[in-house]
């Protein structure tokens, strides 16, 4: 809990009119602290921004605000007037009094940040478009504090990254909700966890939220194997997939590797070894593309999405495709699907191919049906997945779907239910060939995990287009990237691989003004590390391995089976010292890395 809040709520509580959404929630915000809200979708995670937002109103408890305080709210779902112009929309987001002049000016640099004209129509904007504006919206009034719902949504990974930047160098307090693991893992120095209608709290970033949450899940199973079976029962489907999930990671990305290192033997530096396709019988070939070129001539000019491209996909390869938004991943994705044929060179496609296709787009759900029904026509309890009989009931738990949600109107879901809903319908259908395009926006971090550990499972051949990184690095054995411009580049490895490998694309888009780049690469050439910095850079490693090694005591003490039941406030007080310990550890080792980077940035500069 911040010491001098700017925002809090007191016992907050809210309902709907139903079973509580949440009660009993108390949090606070302080200048400049960085804090992440995650939780299950239908949690109440947006909610909670939008009474923090002041716009709505509690049950019961308490809203506080610091007098003076200036609160910019980004939705996650911005609904526009179509009437205004870029321009006016982020003009409304300016928060203090100012001239003419001064309201020009900040309009003009939160549009150039977000690459956006003022002059353009608010309606037929991209998804990607839309959340930059918003963006902008959320940004141009300098808020204390900023309430961001998904802000990563639809952006791509430049984009992203340009917003990691952007939100550190801020002063203003921020809380954001996230389905984006790197994102929060780069941002957040306190976790918020709304589970189950109450609201835990640890004062470490998003990059301990497993090992906290999973050690409050196992004290918590612990205690209703004792005193309630049946709460353990309605419960554990919700707990047990998760820390077990985890333990498969390791088998899972050994597999991985694997499947990376068969890659590599068939890619060098970025080409693709192309050979016979007769030679590739029986299925195995899934996609080849040799010497391909595609463009496309509008009102606006010819835009070149491949020049002379080519590469092969088989069976069991999992390609992730990554490159601005409209630089054409979608069409190059359909020329290796088949759906879009080339200018010129050749596209080869395997024979038997059964493709399911989730679409960025989304495929309508009608919203006075049922999950239940959506599955299964209605005629039937049974589901096919791939091919095989399943209980729809076991099939919809398995997409962390309630009982009481089965037969439940689907205009009743969120948004991030009904994208798992979708998800669950093409995942179901019998495939050899998986292509999803942008299928982790709206999702929670829990449906993320579920869903890599279905591809993980898939047999067949997945095509990936997403724009979070963690999730390409988990799931994909290659990179395709789009560059834009006709220049496109294969890399073996996830998206990590992809940063070590990459190569120079000529005269490469600016995110931020020359002026802005500029006045930071003077303001580095003046910096030096102070008298403390030094210091702290020279004592910060023996801090960090006193620091491990309590934390391996701690977690000895912790693994000792009966310590938990023979002194339960020595447990509960080991816990607490241990999440204590993770945080500082991971202050310490960030504080030591950003100096010893600025060290060396500073000592290559100097000469």
């Amino acid at each position: 809990m911040a010491r001098t809040p700017l925002l809090a709520l007191r016992n907050a509580g809210i309902g709907f009119g139903g079973r509580p959404t949440f009660a009993g929630v108390s949090l606070a915000i302080g200048a400049g602290e960085r804090v992440c809200l995650v939780g299950r979708n239908g949690s109440g995670k947006s909610t909670i921004l939008k009474i923090l937002a002041g716009l709505i109103e509690l049950d019961h408890g308490e809203r506080f605000v610091q007098p003076g305080t200036r609160i910019a709210y980004m939705p996650q779902a911005p609904l526009f007037d179509a009437n205004l112009t870029i321009g006016a929309y982020v003009a409304s987001g300016l928060l203090v009094d100012a001239d003419d002049g001064d309201r020009f000016h900040l309009v003009e640099a939160a549009l150039e940040e977000v690459e956006l004209r003022g002059d353009r129509a608010m309606s037929n904007l991209s998804g990607g478009e839309s959340r930059r504006v918003s963006l902008a919206h959320a940004l141009v009034g300098q808020p204390d504090i900023l309430l961001l719902d998904e802000p990563t949504n639809h952006l791509d990974i430049p984009a992203v990254e340009w917003l990691e930047e952007k939100l550190l160098s801020l002063s203003a307090g921020l809380l954001l909700i996230s389905h984006d693991r790197a994102f929060l893992k780069r941002l957040s120095r306190r976790t918020l966890w709304l589970d189950r209608g109450s609201l835990r709290e640890t004062d470490q970033g998003y990059s301990n939220f497993e090992e906290w949450s999973e050690g409050i899940l196992a004290a918590e199973e612990a205690a209703d194997a004792r005193t309630d079976k049946r709460i353990l029962s309605e419960t554990a489907w919700a707990r047990q997939g998760i820390p077990a999930r985890r333990k498969r990671n390791q088998g899972r990305l050994r597999g991985l590797q694997k499947l990376r290192s068969e890659r590599a033997q068939r890619v060098t530096q970025g080409e693709a070894k192309l050979g016979s396709a007769a030679a590739l019988a029986g299925g195995k070939l899934v996609a080849e593309l040799e010497h391909v070129t595609k463009a496309f001539t509008d009102a606006s000019g010819t835009k070149v999405i491949a020049t002379d491209f080519s590469t092969r996909v088989l069976r069991g390869d999992r390609v992730g495709f990554i490159g601005r938004n409209g630089a054409g991943k979608s069409t190059l994705l359909g020329i290796i699907a088949g759906s879009i044929e080339p200018d010129s060179g050749i596209a080869r496609h395997g024979a038997n191919l059964v493709p399911a296709i989730f679409d960025q787009l989304r495929t309508t759900l009608d919203p006075n049906n049922t999950p239940w029904k959506t599955l299964t026509g209605g005629g039937s309890d049974m589901v096919s997945v791939q091919g095989k009989p399943k209980h729809v009931a076991s099939y919809l738990r398995d997409f962390l779907f309630e009982d009481r949600q089965y037969h439940a109107k689907i205009e009743s879901l969120s948004g991030g239910e009904r994208h798992r809903l979708l998800l669950a319908k093409v995942l179901a259908q019998p495939s050899n060939l998986l292509i999803l395009d942008e299928p982790t926006n709206d999702l929670d971090i829990e449906t993320l995990d579920l869903l890599e550990e279905v591809l993980a499972e898939y047999e067949g051949t997945l095509l990936l287009v997403s724009h979070d990184r963690d999730f390409l690095d988990r799931l994909v054995t290659s990179i395709i990237a789009v560059e834009g411009d006709g220049v496109i580049h294969e890399y073996v490895g996830g998206y990590s691989d992809y940063l070590r490998q990459r190569r120079p694309v000529a005269a490469p888009k600016a995110t931020t003004s020359r002026s802005s780049a500029a006045k930071r690469a003077q303001a580095r050439e003046r910096a030096r590390l102070s008298w403390k910095e030094q210091k702290d850079l020279d004592s910060l490693p023996s801090q960090i391995a006193k620091l491990e090694a309590e934390k391996a005591a701690i977690e000895m003490q912790l693994a000792s089976p009966d310590f938990a039941t023979k002194d339960h406030a020595r447990f509960q007080a080991a816990m607490t010292r241990h999440g204590d310990v993770v945080a500082t550890l991971a202050d310490a080792e960030e504080r030591w890395l950003a100096l010893a980077q600025r060290a060396e940035e500073l000592a290559g500069g100097a000469r």
